[in-house]
């Protein structure tokens, strides 16, 4: 029997987002609150805990033998989720749901160091052990039923989410007040599920009915669009540059089939815009502060895009195993202090520039130039994700099975695809 990868870590963020959920509700038992059924989902599901564990499951399974970074590793990644996670919740609903700011060491009270380093053990002990003994039992099924059930699951998951968070997104001031005429109002579907998910999540997390947050200034989704694309086209040119200075030659460094783009750069851009400026109660940053953040987040990131292109497209797009003190030629030290010093550079020089060079054009374009922009990224990632999977599968000399496969075989032969991606290898 054969299995799929993707089918395996669809059922462990399932698996560990309900285990997730049983852990968060003992814990709130033990500690007095009674039994209270926790995560803002309608389903039995703290789909945290799930997006973390595949992270890792993904990611982190070639550092099985060294357990510090590991450790180390699993720490940073839980963090940043858990960090992500609650300003996202914080943004979309204006409530704070959890706060750690009682705590020592503790970043805008998201998160703290004595979480994060549970989070460490645990997402360490699941990479070593638990992972292998769930997917031995998912193996255990019949294909066609480990198939069906990873669909059926992740889509009941998927509209969990994009539900509970529709409801929550259109009736905000239900958390503050679970009264008479909530009571009063007709039963419809829509109602029952919306009460049963603001009963939770008052009970759950009591802050989110309490108090409004002090929110930062947020990115819109046109600015997304923008700094992602400003990011991959500059991180597209810096990198080339930076190939001809090193190496004395010109080679392509972008992620996509169409132009000069670096879809790692625009994703970092992004993230580092929405995460970094500010701390949670609009103050700014200190350089430190920001490099530190940086470095951490930065080695993160390029170690999972280093994992997932590898597990998604079959190639390695980079290999700093010749530069010191490298992890699996993943990531090295030089250039996760690089992503600190970047970090600075970006929120402290570029940033408040750049957000209103966009304001500008925007203001000036209306939404046609954004949604074009937009339009052609979605596009290009595509047919690059596209031409990549099938050049891996045409390098294993499989044949084309149908119109698209012929079409990606007639205008990204291995050719074309060498000279976009020159780095680009085989893992051995």
């Amino acid at each position: 029997m054969e299995y799929a990868w993707y089918y395996d870590l669809v059922l462990l963020y399932v698996v560990y987002s309900f285990l997730g959920w049983i852990a968060e509700t003992v814990v709130s038992a033990a500690r007095g609150r009674g039994f209270v059924k926790r995560g803002f989902a309608a389903g039995p599901m703290c789909y945290v805990y799930g997006l973390a564990a595949v992270i890792m499951a993904a990611g982190f399974n070639d550092l099985r033998d060294n357990l510090l970074y590991l450790f180390l590793g699993c720490t940073v990644v839980a963090t940043v989720v858990e960090w992500v996670a609650a300003k996202t919740l914080e943004r979309l609903h204006h409530r704070t749901w959890w706060d750690y700011s009682g705590h020592r060491f503790n970043i805008d009270g998201y998160v703290c160091l004595p979480y994060s380093l549970l989070w460490g053990v645990l997402g360490s002990a699941s990479v070593l052990w638990v992972n292998g003994l769930l997917t031995n039992l998912f193996h255990m099924m019949p294909v066609w039923l480990f198939e069906t059930l990873a669909w059926v699951l992740g889509i009941l998951a998927l509209l969990d989410q994009l539900g509970s968070a529709a409801i929550l997104q259109r009736r905000p001031t239900r958390l503050e007040g679970l009264n008479r005429a909530l009571e009063q109002q007709s039963r419809t579907l829509y109602d029952r599920i919306a009460l049963r998910i603001e009963r939770r999540i008052e009970g759950a997390y009591p802050k989110a009915a309490e108090k409004p947050a002090k929110l930062e200034p947020g990115v819109s989704f046109s600015e997304v669009v923008w700094l992602f694309t400003i990011g991959s086209l500059v991180g597209d040119i810096v990198e080339t540059i930076f190939c001809r200075v090193r190496m004395g030659e010109w080679m392509s460094r972008s992620s996509l089939v169409w132009g000069p783009f670096s879809i790692v750069w625009g994703a970092a851009l992004v993230m580092a815009s929405v995460l970094l400026p500010r701390k949670k109660d609009g103050s700014e940053r200190t350089s430190s502060e920001l490099f530190v953040l940086g470095t951490l987040m930065g080695g993160a990131y390029e170690y999972v895009c280093s994992v997932l292109g590898e597990l998604v497209f079959g190639v390695i797009f980079w290999d700093y195993s010749k530069i010191p003190f490298n992890l699996g030629g993943r990531i090295n030290l030089l250039y996760c202090f690089f992503w600190g010093f970047a970090a600075v550079a970006w929120v402290k020089l570029c940033y408040p520039y750049v957000m209103r060079g966009i304001g500008f054009v925007r203001s000036h374009t209306g939404r046609w130039l954004t949604l074009l922009v937009g339009a052609f990224m979605v596009v290009n990632m595509a047919v690059s994700g596209l031409a990549l999977i099938r050049a891996d599968a045409r390098g294993d000399g499989t044949p084309p099975a149908n119109a698209l496969d012929v079409f990606l075989d007639e205008h990204f032969p291995d050719e074309r695809m060498d000279q976009i991606y020159p780095s680009a290898k085989k893992p051995v």
